[in-house]
Formats: C-alpha cells, sequence, structure tokens
C-alpha cells in the first residue's frame, strides 16, 4: 500500500485535475458559442426550469483530459488501450446522441435500439480483446470463498450485460449539478485502491486519472453548474467504470461500490413496474434523486448524502476485496 501514497501519484492526480481544469476553461465558451444549451424536460422538476440553456456535453473535457493524460503517462499497455476505448467509444456514442438533440435541434438523437445496439457492440470488443489479452481468461472473482470461478462460455454474455447495464445505470445518475461526477470520483478512489491491492498498476494510474479529470471538471459541473456533462459524460463514465471492473475481475463486487448507480436504476425499474401493474407509483419521481427533490431536499443536500452513501459503499466493498479472500 506505500505505493499508492506515494509522490508519484500525487503528480498524477494534480496534473490530471490541472489539465481538466484548463480544458474546461476552453471548451466553455465553444460550447456556449454553439448554443449547446440544455433543454429540460417537462415532466422533470419544476424547481430544474432554471436550469434550461445551460451548456451540455461538457463529458468533452474529462475525456480530452483522460487522452492527454494516457500520453503523459504512458498507458500503452492492453489494460491501458481497454480502459481508454471503453471511455471514448461510450462517450463517442454519446457525443453523437447529444450533437443530434443539442446542435441539430433533432429532439430524438439516437433511438433507444441504436443506442443499445452500440453499447452491445462496444461492450463485446471490450470483452473479447479482454480475453485475448489475459490469455482467454474469463473468471471473475468470488467474495469470501477465495473462489476464480470460470464462466467458460456464459462470460462473454454475462460482462457483456455488466457492461451496458453499468453505462446506462451511470447515465440514469446525472440528473444533478455534480452528483454523477462526484460520486464516479469516490468509485475511482475504490477502484484505484483495489488496483493497487491486486497489482494492477495501469489500472490504477488510470483511476487516479479519471480522479483527478473529474475533480477539474467538478468546478465547472457543481451547483450552480456552469455545464453539464450531457450523455458524451454520463456514457463516458460508465465506459470507464465497467471496464476497471472487467479488467479487475470485479464485476460482482461492482453492484456495491457503484450501489448509488444501481438504486438510481432500480427506483426507476420498481416505478415502471409498479405503474404498469398498479397504476400506482411507489417514488413520488424517478429516478431516485428526483425523488428526495420531490420531498423538499435541495440538491446540494441529495448530492451531498448520495456522495456520503456511495463512500460507505466503496469502504464496505474494498474491506470485502481485502478481508474476502478475493486475490
Amino acid at each position: 500500500m506505500t505505493e499508492f501514497f506515494s509522490l508519484k501519484n500525487l503528480g498524477i492526480l494534480l496534473i490530471s485535475f490541472i489539465i481538466s481544469s484548463l480544458i474546461g476553461r476552453w471548451v466553455l465558451p465553444q460550447l456556449k458559442r454553439l448554443n449547446a444549451g440544455q433543454s429540460i424536460r417537462d415532466d422533470g422538476p419544476s424547481s430544474h426550469f432554471v436550469k434550461a440553456g445551460t451548456p451540455t456535453m461538457g463529458g468533452i473535457i474529462f475525456i480530452l483530459s483522460l487522452c492527454i493524460c494516457a500520453l503523459i503517462f504512458k498507458l500503452f499497455t492492453v489494460e491501458g488501450f481497454l480502459l481508454i476505448f471503453s471511455t471514448v467509444a461510450f462517450g463517442l456514442v454519446g457525443f453523437f446522441d447529444d450533437y443530434i438533440k443539442v446542435i441539430k435541434k433533432r429532439n430524438l438523437g439516437f433511438t433507444a435500439l441504436q443506442k443499445l445496439l452500440c453499447q452491445i457492440l462496444i461492450a463485446f470488443i471490450l470483452v473479447f480483446v479482454q480475453i485475448k489479452g489475459q490469455k482467454l481468461s474469463t473468471e471473475i472473482i468470488v467474495p469470501f470463498v477465495n473462489l476464480h470461478w470460470d464462466l467458460g462460455a456464459f462470460y462473454i454474455p454475462f460482462i457483456i450485460f455488466v457492461v451496458v447495464g453499468t453505462v446506462n445505470s451511470v447515465n440514469l445518475t446525472d440528473g444533478l449539478d455534480g452528483l454523477s461526477t462526484s460520486v464516479t470520483m469516490t468509485v475511482a478512489i475504490f477502484f484505484a485502491l483495489a488496483a493497487n491491492y491486486l497489482n494492477h498498476p495501469t489500472v490504477m494510474r488510470f483511476a487516479l486519472v479519471l480522479l483527478g479529470s473529474l475533480g477539474g471538471f467538478l468546478l465547472y459541473n457543481k451547483y450552480p453548474a456552469k455545464v453539464f456533462m450531457g450523455d458524451t459524460g454520463s456514457l463516458a463514465l460508465g465506459g470507464a467504470v465497467a471496464s476497471m471492473a472487467v479488467l479487475l475481475k470485479l464485476p460482482i463486487l461492482l453492484p456495491i461500490a457503484g450501489g448509488v448507480y444501481f438504486m438510481e436504476t432500480l427506483s426507476v425499474i420498481i416505478q415502471v413496474i409498479s405503474f404498469k401493474l398498479r397504476g400506482k407509483r411507489v417514488f413520488l419521481m424517478s429516478p431516485l434523486h428526483h425523488h428526495y427533490e420531490q420531498k423538499g431536499w435541495h440538491e446540494t443536500k441529495v448530492v451531498k448524502v448520495f456522495v456520503v452513501v456511495s463512500i460507505l459503499l466503496c469502504i464496505l466493498a474494498y474491506l470485502l476485496l481485502v478481508y474476502g479472500g478475493m486475490k
């Protein structure tokens, strides 16, 4: 663990933070010039109407920072390539969707099917190259029983499901100023520590770069947000989180470390099923963060509480990793 708390790693954090914050100073005026303003859904919280016109597609900021830092810190291994590929590829799906809706002013963007097919293709490429790069390894780590479970032929469909599900869960979490950014920063810390423990230095450096880049982006994304990440950013973050979990063989721990993402998704699923079967809603509004807004919480309180929950879940996940025989 001494290597993790090194001056080199501190330097990675600081440099990625500075690069991201500087990119933000350049990107934000460009988005304003393009009139890339966010439209607010009529069925969303009424308190969000004042946010109409705030520049979106801000995920470009930390994606560019990640790519630049990948060159600076030489993340040129197979793992490094897969991490950057997953982040950028999913980010591009979100970028084109945002571009169609925001710049071209076409409300629908990609259809749900088009988005899903793109996500499945990217997930397949990720898992296929990962298997080849790790000598056909189709194992995942199972907590407590000190077991590396070989899924065999089921590995590819299982990982595709995990990746696509994670990407869309992170996307649902992006609904309040700084929420997805802050939660993903705590998740990035977990993966940095986990990668250090499992001796995956490239994944650890990537997680630190992600953490620093999101810190720089948060300067512009915290309440009141000067820019939103858009699908460009939320899908990219989902790709980053999912790929780290896959490369570390920790998809089973992902619902714990990324518990906030999955609670948000579960709230939507419960809401839809309940309304279709019973004609009644369980939550005042979904995803979950809007439910608490409707209960009268200010969005800054929602973000703070969700981040604290995320920190506690990440601590639990790390304890399971270290003390659950998962090495």
